[in-house]
């Protein structure tokens, strides 16, 4: 049985990277699993992140998933999400990325991470383990950062799934980072 199978999808989750274009859910599942069977001594972080860029008549969201090997590399996809308005309020587009990330870590939250592990078992003993991160784009300091009003929220919602610890800025790097360089283009499509 296939993730897809397992947990109904309010609509298709198409992932894309540098070299690979409309990957499922399993499709990424299968890239992050090979990835790590590469390795599986090694420590490995499993991170989602999300962020956003306001547009003309709309907002450009961004979600990121990381699998990363401390100083040994990583894999990364990410996908769009268009929301057909100007989001102006900070605290909208926080939340907004904090769904979006809570929504993809779902697809993992239960037999997929269970999957990855599987892969280190063997391997526990050697150092190998696995920690999983949704990272919120967001700062705790508020005179740099307007959004430091909502990270404690945004920290709560993702700590109740009970399988991810939250990072926010300056430890937030898919967010803040890699989902970040994607929200840069504007959308050539807006639905």
């Amino acid at each position: 049985m296939t993730l897809n199978q397992r947990i109904p999808m309010q609509g298709e989750l198409k992932f894309q990277n540098v070299t690979e274009s409309r990957l499922s859910i399993d499709d990424v599942l299968q890239r992050i699993l090979r990835f790590m069977a590469q390795d599986p001594a090694s420590l490995y972080h499993f991170v989602i992140g999300s962020d956003s860029q306001v547009y003309r008549g709309y907002t450009k969201f961004v979600t990121g998933i990381v699998i990363h090997r401390p100083g040994k590399g990583a894999w990364a996809c990410y996908r769009q999400v268009i929301v057909p308005r100007e989001m102006t309020s900070v605290k909208e587009k926080l939340s907004m990325e904090t769904s979006l990330s809570q929504e993809v870590a779902s697809y993992f939250a239960g037999d997929a991470v269970h999957q990855m592990e599987e892969v280190l078992l063997p391997y526990v003993y050697q150092g190998a383990s696995l920690q999983s991160f949704i990272d919120i784009d967001a700062g705790t300091r508020p005179i740099v950062n307007k959004t430091s009003l909502y990270v404690q929220e945004m920290v709560e919602r993702v700590e109740a799934m009970g399988i991810y610890r939250a990072r926010v800025k300056p430890e937030s790097v898919v967010a803040s980072s890699y989902a970040n360089r994607y929200t840069k283009n504007p959308s050539r499509k807006v639905m």
